[in-house]
């Protein structure tokens, strides 16, 4: 049996602006490996070998959101123009981790919004998803939290996003149901306050995609 590896334990970065530090990779091997100890294997046997050091890079990449700043990730991808219809990006595929047992969910996040006099680059906005689910989260605080960094950045007349996620804590555990979608969203402004706004968008977002007929 492998020996314990020591372990230097730290304050959990709890940072929601995204400038928390980079992970430990040191670390993260190290809790892994007391992991695979304390499950009953032996970290020391040759399919276990390299199994910390993957697991620490996974987990890093995983959460790389907490170190992303948002300001530098839209690198000026605001334009003015005259337009004050509806921008809806939908369809964007996601995946987190759950921070109640660090098992993944993933899905698909539809967000929608009406501009005040500037549009941002379309590619932002699922880097911004991205952003805000690669850490450990909860369904419900990602979606709002991506709603209400749009709303400040654009500084829009209303901002819509819904999420719908499968959560692999509710397939392979608890009630091991595999076919549950939870669906959460937010609403600000004319999406919260127009009835009709708020409706053309989730009609806009439940069309078939291109080349699909209604």
């Amino acid at each position: 049996m492998a020996k314990r590896a020591a372990v230097k334990r730290r304050k959990p970065i709890e940072d929601e602006s995204g400038t928390g530090r980079p992970a430990d990779l040191d670390v993260l091997q190290a809790l892994v490996t007391e992991t695979l100890l304390a499950l009953g294997e032996n970290p020391g046997r040759n399919g276990l070998l390299k199994t910390p050091e993957r697991v620490a890079k996974a987990l890093a990449f995983m959460t790389q959101g907490y170190h992303r700043d948002i300001d530098h990730l839209l690198n000026g991808a605001l334009f003015p123009i005259e337009y004050d219809e509806m921008v809806i990006v939908k369809d964007i595929d996601f995946y987190s981790m759950c921070e109640h047992h660090l098992l993944p969910f993933y899905g698909k996040v539809h967000v929608g919004y009406l501009p005040n006099k500037k549009v941002v680059g379309l590619s932002k906005i699922p880097r911004i998803v991205d952003t805000f689910a690669r850490r450990l989260q909860v369904q419900e605080r990602l979606t709002v939290q991506i709603a209400e960094t749009l709303k400040s950045k654009l500084n829009a007349h209303g901002v819509g996003v819904v999420v719908e996620a499968r959560h692999m804590c509710m397939m392979m555990r608890g009630v091991e149901k595999q076919n549950t979608v939870a669906v959460s969203s937010s609403m600000l402004g004319a999406f919260r306050t127009q009835p009709q706004t708020r409706l053309e968008f989730l009609k806009l977002i439940r069309r078939g995609g291109i080349g699909a007929s209604d």
